[in-house]
């Protein structure tokens, strides 16, 4: 194929009209346009000069908005040069203030940290704490009442749960039989050994009556005047006399041996009698349980019929009046808290109250040392980790009266810790007890009462009354 059938000839230099394509689908496979590459030179040579006038247009057009745009830029300078001193000075004062606000801040800021935030430990690790008094039962028996349920109010000495009676019922009534019979046995052997006083004289009369018939004989015989035999007679009676005085004194020894030194209350017998009475009315007592103390009740897990064992759970009373908060700080917060400073606290349950309190003493060791499980960190394998303190904090008692507490809830303390000579460690015992109640000694006082009226409806009067004399026919 020929090169003028491939590409059209430009012949626009000598004037003469492009030759027509013989094959028009290979040249707009190739070049993809119909115009002879003449009219697309001059096409791109237009489009090349138009470019060049635009950006040229464009140019100046840039070149003007630059001028208006120096030209506003020297306006502001130049306003800027009209603008008056005063307002400038304004401006300069009122940022020196913006800058000397922020200055104070921070130096106010460096300040109470310096003197209130560095002197307080924070913690929201700390929950209340109380006592839970158990209540259980002291003998086994079966339910019949159950007088206290859960967020109830009790008193110290209110009846909780009631078992049946009828087993005690008995037990105390055999003690009480017991008991009249030892009082009666011991005035028995004291008359047993007054008895026994009283032979003692007759004993002594008839061993002096044999020993005179003996000695007014015995020199007869000499004289014939009586038989030896008569006088060997004598003599074994006397010695007869003499053996039952001896024996009427030791019975009598052995009596007083039994009742010397005592009385009826005293009597060995009727003491034991009497500790069983007791053990008996305590024990019927003991089926009706009470609260050794005031607070509420919480717990329950005793129903009616229930057949229970002496020392089983069935309810637990909480004080609430006597609640303390337990602060777990970390060990590295610890070295500037002492026993007797003051303490802030808030719960989640009163978000707008402040309770007061301060901090009463320092556990003896962390939770993990005394957990079930504590950690064995001599092997070797072990992870860094801090440990927290458990810090007993009381807290004021006219707080808790207005706002009661419960034990468990989540707490956040702030220790002031500004007065650090306080104690780390408690140096004096405990003077008085814990926790005390005297509803037990009530039942014990109520058993002794009982008991001296069966003693004294079962002593009777020992003294002999004279025999009347017989009045002649």
């Amino acid at each position: 194929m020929t090169p003028e059938n491939d590409e059209p000839r430009d012949d626009g230099e000598t004037g003469t009209a492009p030759l027509p394509f013989k094959y028009r689908y290979k040249y707009l496979h190739k070049y993809g346009d119909e115009s002879p590459r003449g009219e697309r030179d001059e096409e791109k040579h237009d489009e090349k000069e138009g470019d060049d006038d635009g950006e040229d247009k464009d140019g100046k057009d840039k070149e003007k908005d630059g001028k208006d745009k120096d030209g506003k830029d020297k306006d502001g300078k130049d306003d800027d040069k009209k603008e008056d001193p005063k307002a400038k000075r304004k401006k300069v004062i009122v940022l020196s203030i913006i800058a000397a606000v922020f200055i104070l801040a921070a130096l106010g800021w460096l300040l109470f940290y310096i003197f209130v935030l560095s002197k307080r430990e924070t913690t929201d690790d700390a929950y209340v704490q109380g006592d839970m008094v158990t209540i259980s039962s002291r003998v086994a028996g079966t339910v019949i009442e159950v007088d206290a349920e859960e967020t109830e109010r009790v008193h110290a000495g209110q009846v909780l749960i009631k078992l049946d009676p009828v087993d005690a019922n008995v037990a105390l009534m055999n003690a009480e039989g017991q008991l009249a019979q030892a009082v009666r046995e011991a005035q028995a052997k004291m008359q047993q050994a007054n008895q026994a006083d009283a032979a003692i004289p007759q004993r002594r009369a008839q061993y002096e009556q044999a020993r005179d018939e003996y000695n007014r004989r015995h020199p007869l015989l000499e004289r014939r005047a009586v038989s030896a035999e008569e006088v060997d007679s004598g003599k074994r009676q006397m010695e007869q006399a003499k053996a039952a005085l001896d024996a009427s004194e030791r019975e009598a020894a052995a009596a007083h041996a039994q009742v010397d030194g005592t009385t009826v209350d005293t009597y060995p017998a009727v003491i034991q009698a009497r500790s069983q009475f007791r053990n008996a009315w305590v024990n019927n007592g003991r089926n009706a349980i009470v609260s050794p103390i005031e607070g509420y009740a919480a717990r329950r897990q005793v129903q009616v019929g229930q057949r229970i064992q002496a020392g089983q759970d069935l309810l637990t009373v909480v004080p609430l009046s006597d609640l303390w908060v337990d602060a777990n700080f970390k060990e590295t917060q610890l070295e500037h808290i002492r026993i007797g400073q003051p303490v802030k606290i808030t719960t989640d349950m009163y978000s707008d109250v402040e309770y007061h309190g301060k901090v009463i003493g320092l556990n003896a060791g962390t939770g993990s040392a005394f957990s079930l499980l504590p950690a064995e960190n001599a092997t070797g394998n072990w992870i860094k980790v801090v440990q927290r303190l458990p810090v007993r904090i009381a807290i004021d008692a006219e707080d808790l009266r207005k706002h009661p507490l419960r034990i468990g809830l989540s707490t956040d303390v702030n220790v002031d810790t500004h007065d650090r000579d306080g104690r780390v460690l408690s140096d004096t015992a405990r003077g008085k007890p814990l926790a005390s109640t005297n509803v037990y000694e009530q039942e014990m006082g109520e058993a002794d009462q009982h008991a001296e009226e069966i003693i004294r409806a079962n002593t009777v009067d020992a003294t002999p009354k004279p025999v009347p004399a017989k009045r002649g026919g």
